[in-house]
């Protein structure tokens, strides 16, 4: 499977060029997919230099180049400090993490991630967990199906939306993606493919627990880098950006309080490269639409 087809790497000069990747190092690309940051890291590594590559679909593993310096692991990127463990890596020289979801994984219909299918409502990357997007529609209650739809989807009318499935779930089957429009046609605003998008977004990020992943893959990387060993992350959500800026600058994700008695301040181990996120060139975008929200931001460890 032609990686060109499978994804289109987003950023991947400015990544390159974060990471500042030295021939000997260890790096590790959290999100292999269609392999291209990961065969771009190999083009700069010399033959002691090690790829660690991780990546929990199963497709993904089809892209791997026929490398020795390559070790693949199946397995989320929230295990990070784990699988490497388990195979004697104790510290590496850069980390690099494309948060977006694979052109492949909109394209394959029976995914159940894109709109433009009938399929059965999936969504998970990794098809070994349990949680799909219609056990999401069919057991969450009202107010957590608001606060999702809210918080990672920012639908407007996310209250009406909620109300309407748990509404509609008893007398309407919502197992497919055809079945779930129609169980919502009649709340739908605006623009019908843009509401549905911010809709399907919400039910990934809850389904493969996107948030909490991102959060457990950023506690563990200030103990991993060597000195002077630099992160890249490239999101493509407000609320995964806005994650990593704050572990970036503070160390944590508590937003700082004055106290007038004690010194509260988190020390973050990192150092931030970007004080400003780094974005696709107009061309980028031009050429590569899914790009047009991504943002990269980059620290480097004291």
């Amino acid at each position: 499977m032609q990686e060109e087809v499978y994804h289109i790497p987003v950023l991947l000069q400015e990544s390159l060029d974060a990471l500042k990747i030295e021939p000997a190092g260890i790096y590790v690309d959290c999100t292999f997919g269609g392999g291209g940051h990961s065969r771009a890291i190999l083009e700069k590594l010399g033959e002691k230099g090690r790829l660690i590559a991780f990546d929990q679909d199963a497709d993904a593993k089809q892209n791997l180049p026929d490398d020795p310096r390559v070790l693949f692991l199946p397995h989320n990127f929230r295990h990070l400090n784990r699988f490497l463990r388990l195979h004697k890596i104790s510290s590496v020289n850069g980390i690099l993490a494309d948060l977006g979801v694979s052109s492949h994984q909109f394209d394959e219909a029976d995914r159940g991630f894109s709109i433009r299918f009938d399929a059965d409502l999936d969504m998970r990357m990794d098809t070994r967990s349990e949680l799909t997007a219609a056990k999401v529609l069919k057991q969450y209650s009202e107010s957590e199906l608001h606060k999702l739809f809210e918080q990672y989807g920012e639908v407007t009318n996310s209250k009406t939306l909620a109300r309407t499935i748990v509404a509609n779930r008893t007398t309407m089957p919502m197992q497919t993606i055809q079945q779930f429009k129609a169980a919502i046609q009649g709340v739908v605003k605006g623009n019908p493919n843009k509401y549905l998008a911010q809709v399907f977004q919400a039910l990934r990020i809850e389904v493969n627990d996107e948030m909490g992943a991102l959060k457990d893959l950023l506690q563990q990387i200030p103990e991993l880098l060597v000195p002077d060993g630099r992160v890249a992350i490239i999101t493509f959500h407000s609320l995964e950006d806005r994650l990593v800026k704050q572990f970036f600058k503070q160390g944590s994700f508590e937003l700082e309080e004055d106290h007038p008695f004690e010194n509260r301040k988190q020390v973050s181990l990192l150092r931030v490269i970007t004080k400003k996120p780094i974005i696709p060139s107009a061309e980028e975008q031009k050429r590569n639409s899914r790009a047009r929200s991504a943002k990269l931001r980059v620290a480097e460890k004291i």
